[in-house]
């Protein structure tokens, strides 16, 4: 792992390096993200606390930010220097940044490698100057680095997400723009969101091995076009999934994304089958879309291993029941029958509606009550057969979203060993009740597919832990 990513991540001190007045500008969104939190107000926005300077010789002051001429003027040391100017001048920029003993860089700029040979070439100057020099380089061509916990903002995305424990690192700076817009609407929490672009020196290993020991993640979720050293980053990668799961979504994975692939940041994708087997053998989770790599993430970060593939699915719907049982038998979910010894503790609670269906998923009817749901879910938790439940609460006039959503967040203090994914159904009656599930480290989706995806995770995160 290169050093100063200490620096790089807990910046003490922050050099906008072709910071501008034009609010249209690059240069501009980085500082105001640095000095507001955001370019695009939200809740979670928070200023940056440490030392905040601009670098634009044409401007005394930018956004009420002192702007020197060149970053040699400015007489503090500096621990992070973040680079947007055209890629022509880059070179000299860079030098006059190893002058002043800067720690880390995050080089925004575009036109290096992924424009062909002579980008490379002027790609390789650079991250000569950065190694002869001992400073910790991101990029170029990315979005840069926001840390939620830090209030640091070292990019030009438009806004700051919720402070979480999934750390998303990304080739695709586009795709972790989005995301951000995402994550803010739905509250998904991050501890770190790393947009590395050409990886000129700093790549997809260099930040695992980091965030291994980082306090604030608990899983990594991956964006991957291509690498360049594949067994430098199984070994990082088995080391890492021992202690903090790993789940990756590798593009390139059809000729013509492979050529994308390399227009778009210079990396050679190369086979998918390859990169398939070798996360298999690190331990890494592979998704198969954007919206699955969070799914996953989620569960695995917030929820225990299913210590035996024994799950139990719980439901107010019939149909969705159904559904569900059918997507976790596809993936090798088990389902085992409820014991009658279940079933004559679920009679006892004289909660259950009479025509409950006494088998597993456990249809507790549509006018199911809070009470029938908390009856069921602790008599299935208390149960040694049952490793886990999967909850779906479909809405009817007497479903109370909120009360079965303290149901399940008393349960799971009750049952930390136990993993509990909840698919509440609907959109605006249920928000409130989601929203208290997923504070409380009780993942929710949409979808009973979904749902059945993330326990699968759980069970397989198991039997990692086991070998």
């Amino acid at each position: 792992m290169k050093n100063n990513l200490e620096k790089l991540f807990k910046p003490k001190s922050v050099a906008v390096i072709g910071a501008s007045r034009d609010p249209d500008s690059v240069g501009h969104g980085i500082l105001k993200n640095l000095v507001r939190g955001c370019v695009f107000q939200a809740e979670f926005c928070r200023p940056f606390k440490g030392r905040i300077y601009a670098v634009n010789p044409k401007a005394s002051s930018i956004l009420n930010t002192r702007s020197f001429p060149s970053i040699k003027d400015i007489e503090e040391d500096l621990d992070l220097a973040v680079i947007a100017v055209p890629a022509k001048i880059v070179s000299s920029v860079m030098k006059d940044c190893a002058e002043k003993k800067v720690k880390a860089i995050i080089l925004i700029s575009a036109g290096f490698a992924e424009l062909g040979e002579k980008g490379k070439k002027l790609q390789d100057e650079i991250t000569s100057i950065a190694e002869k020099a001992n400073i910790s380089l991101v990029g170029p061509n990315c979005l840069g680095i926001i840390r939620p916990s830090a209030n640091l903002n070292a990019s030009f995305a438009p806004s700051m997400p919720p402070e979480g424990n999934i750390a998303f690192v990304s080739q695709s700076g586009a795709i972790a723009d989005s995301i951000i817009d995402w994550a803010i609407e739905n509250r998904y929490g991050f501890s770190n969101l790393i947009s590395y672009g050409n990886k000129a020196m700093l790549d997809e290993t260099d930040f695992l091995e980091w965030l291994d020991k980082d306090e604030k993640t608990k899983t990594v979720a991956l964006y991957i076009e291509g690498m360049k050293d594949g067994r430098k980053f199984m070994e990082a990668a088995k080391k890492v999934s021992m202690k903090k799961p790993i789940v990756a979504l590798k593009s390139g994975m059809t000729e013509k994304g492979a050529k994308a692939a390399s227009s778009h940041t210079g990396s050679l994708a190369g086979s998918y089958n390859v990169y398939k087997a070798a996360f298999k053998q690190s331990g890494v989770f592979l998704a198969s879309t954007i919206e699955e790599l969070f799914d996953i993430s989620k569960a695995l970060a917030n929820q225990p291993p299913a210590k035996k593939n024994s799950i139990a699915i719980i439901t107010n719907g019939g149909g969705c029941g159904v559904l569900c049982a059918d997507y976790c038998s596809k993936l090798g979910v088990n389902l085992p029958d409820l014991k009658d010894s279940t079933i004559k503790k679920l009679d006892k609670t004289k909660k259950m509606h009479p025509a409950y269906s006494k088998s597993n998923p456990l249809d507790i009817i549509g006018d199911a009550l809070p009470e029938t749901y908390e009856a069921a879910v602790n008599t299935l938790l208390q149960e040694d057969y049952i490793s886990g439940l999967i909850v779906i609460q479909t809405l009817q006039t007497m479903t109370n979203p909120e009360k079965n959503a303290m149901i399940l967040i008393e349960a799971r203090k009750k049952f930390p060993d136990k993993p509990i994914i909840c698919t509440y159904m609907g959109g605006k009656f249920s928000r409130k009740s989601i929203f208290m599930l997923e504070a409380h480290k009780i993942p929710d989706y949409n979808d009973v597919s979904k749902a059945a995806k993330a326990m699968k995770a759980l069970i397989e995160r198991n039997e990692q832990l086991k070998k």
